[in-house]
């Protein structure tokens, strides 16, 4: 849903993409930065709890904004390559995965009822941007969803900072066990594409 917001964005990042452009910075060292620094800040604040988890949502929040502003610098530079897609995507991969994974290590001796939500929310997170992958390995698009990427991390954050800032953690939890939910509606609605696409497939031999 919110990907749908991606053309705007991308204008916001435009004019420090320039800048960062013409200082000669790579747009693939933007990429591993920005990955370094959404699983420092997740590793190291969200596992002290309380007020962290503010300041963890905060942090990371600045470090995965990089993820529109690579592509920004890379189409404005015109070194856009396979290289940069693949580690971007597989960087946001482990950017995900540090940012559920620290909170649910944070909260497994606090609230584990919300460590067990993180821990499915990260798991069926992981299997969203798989299963595109592998659509599009045989040739088949199969993107969108209910819950893409920023989907999950702009809700999972929001409701992480608002438990830091003293809300009940049972909205974390209960958001948490969401997204998961959705995560899984969102597979499953990429394996209905792939489905589609191969029903029509055989549909259009038999066909022939």
């Amino acid at each position: 849903m919110l990907g749908r917001l991606r053309p705007w964005v991308a204008k916001a990042w435009r004019a420090p993409a320039a800048g960062l452009v013409r200082l000669g910075v790579h747009p693939n060292a933007v990429t591993i930065a920005g990955t370094v620094g959404a699983v420092a800040a997740a590793v190291w604040f969200f596992p002290q709890g309380g007020r962290m988890l503010f300041w963890g949502v905060v942090a990371v929040t600045v470090c995965a904004g990089t993820d529109m502003l690579d592509g920004t610098m890379a189409r404005l530079s015109g070194k856009s390559s396979r290289l940069g897609a693949f580690l971007d995507s597989t960087l946001d991969r482990v950017a995900d995965a540090a940012i559920f994974g620290a909170l649910m290590w944070g909260l497994l001796d606090v609230h584990r009822p919300t460590a067990l939500a993180a821990f499915f929310a990260m798991l069926l997170g992981t299997l969203v941007p798989y299963a595109r992958a592998r659509a599009e390995g045989l040739g088949i698009e199969a993107k969108g969803g209910i819950a893409e990427r920023p989907d999950r991390l702009v809700i999972g954050g929001i409701a992480t900072a608002a438990v830091g800032l003293g809300a009940p953690m049972v909205i974390l939890t209960v958001t948490l066990w969401v997204l998961a939910a959705a995560a899984a509606f969102t597979v499953a609605q990429r394996i209905g594409m792939v489905v589609r696409a191969t029903r029509d497939d055989a549909t259009g031999a038999a066909t022939s």
